[in-house]
């Protein structure tokens, strides 16, 4: 299965449909965007950021785009926002195992782990 993500809304209690995300792959002391996507109406991209066979060995970053999400959710948010584009830096180390980053945010809070 590649890479995949998904993104739950913990201030509305539901999936972040419409959410903006870029997927980067580290070259050198820079990152290249590879993909760039808005999550579906389950918080989920329509198909995997990386299929299994084209995911290698190396440094990624997915790019969440949370402050304009919650801007076009919530009316009267304080600026600047505390969270506008969150960034998860993570590594593969075995491209044949399916790697699933999820995130949960809020306004002001986010949290991830390597889900399956």
């Amino acid at each position: 299965m590649g890479l995949s993500t998904h993104v739950l809304d913990t201030m509305h209690g539901k999936p972040a449909a419409g959410m903006a995300v870029a997927l980067l792959q580290k070259q050198g002391e820079t990152y290249q965007v590879m993909k760039s996507l808005v999550l579906n109406a389950d918080g989920r991209a329509d198909a995997p950021l990386i299929e299994t066979q084209d995911l290698r060995i190396g440094l990624y970053r997915l790019s969440f785009s949370a402050g304009e999400y919650f801007r076009s959710k919530v009316k009267d948010l304080e600026e600047p926002l505390f969270l506008d584009v969150v960034h998860l830096d993570f590594g593969v180390s075995n491209p044949k195992e399916h790697y699933h980053v999820p995130l949960l945010v809020s306004p002001w809070s986010y949290s991830t782990y390597r889900g399956s």
